[in-house]
């Protein structure tokens, strides 16, 4: 277990994706903490013309940050030609994680429950036949490869499924899954010595929302959070094994969150994974670490011991 105590560490955050601002949230509290703890620390914004210089006087990444261009793998792309060690998953888990359809393939493929979907085509109109003869109604609408609900749309007839379609750019990437009513639930998953372990699943109960959307996620008087779930024990047994199973499956590293939806009947479904989890102080993973007895000072310094410089793959 790496400590890094005498490191220069870049807490890089920021960029240039749609959740900059969850990121720089993220990235402020790390740093913070980094700092507190007596670690030598400089902050990184990508976004900034002088990144490409900057990171490179770094011994190592702590990646707190979010989105394209930072949680796809092309962030941890340069870091590897520049062999600089980073935190969270490699260049492929990173990529891979992100195409929601891929991830539900490759987890899906590994014996978890997923939903059944179907992506848009790139080029061309698409019918909405295309959409339902795969899904039915009522549906939602998601973009392929972005985080924090952004860009959702539940449609529940074929009017609503038209009017989204004339609304997005296919050639942006979307995809369509059924709307899933059931409490969404979270599981993080932390390395140690390089063995996964899972964190309490987290449930997000929304209070005055029909669903746990890009706006009711950023209104907390919208949720509440439930840590650990109050769900039976084999449906909280069933998360954190699928939690476990699509983070080895993904070639993930360090550490990781999944999503669910567990349906009326207690059944868990596998959502997506985050393969750079948001580390505000109030957030998912912070919350299911502290049920574990883990603080954040502790978890950051978890998370920082797992920096690597490739690609690392499990058996």
């Amino acid at each position: 277990m790496q400590s890094f105590t005498s490191a220069r560490i870049a807490v890089v955050s920021g960029g240039r994706s749609t959740e900059r601002e969850r990121s720089l949230m993220s990235g402020r509290a790390a740093w913070e903490s980094l700092d507190r703890q007596g670690y030598t620390t400089r902050f990184l914004d990508p976004a900034d013309k002088t990144f490409a210089d900057d990171i490179r006087s770094a011994d190592v990444a702590f990646l707190a940050i979010a989105g394209q261009y930072a949680e796809d793998g092309k962030l941890q792309g340069l870091l590897e030609h520049l062999n600089i060690p980073y935190t969270g998953s490699g260049v492929a888990a990173s990529a891979v994680g992100m195409h929601k359809v891929l991830a539900k393939t490759v987890v899906g493929a590994a014996g978890v429950a997923v939903l059944p979907s179907v992506a848009l085509p790139a080029r061309g109109e698409v019918s909405t036949q295309v959409i339902t003869s795969t899904v039915a109604f009522p549906l939602i609408l998601k973009p392929l490869s972005e985080g924090g609900s952004i860009g959702m749309t539940l449609c529940r007839d074929t009017a609503q499924l038209a009017d989204a379609l004339r609304a997005v750019d296919p050639g942006a990437g979307w995809f369509a899954e059924p709307f899933t009513t059931g409490i969404p639930v979270s599981c993080g998953v932390l390395e140690l010595d390089g063995s996964p372990f899972a964190l309490p699943p987290l449930a997000t109960i929304p209070t005055d929302a029909e669903f746990y959307d890009y706006a009711t996620k950023r209104d907390k008087t919208k949720y509440r959070y439930e840590c650990p779930a109050n769900l039976p024990s084999p449906t909280l047994d069933a998360i954190t094994t699928a939690a476990l199973t699509a983070h080895d499956a993904l070639g993930c590293s360090g550490y990781s969150r999944s999503d669910f939806i567990v349906d009326p009947d207690g059944r868990p479904v596998w959502l997506e994974i985050n393969t750079l989890p948001g580390l505000s102080h109030t957030g998912n993973l912070a919350t299911m670490a502290a049920a574990a007895g883990i603080d954040y000072d502790e978890l950051i310094r978890m998370i920082l011991a797992t920096a690597h410089t490739t690609e690392r793959y499990r058996p």
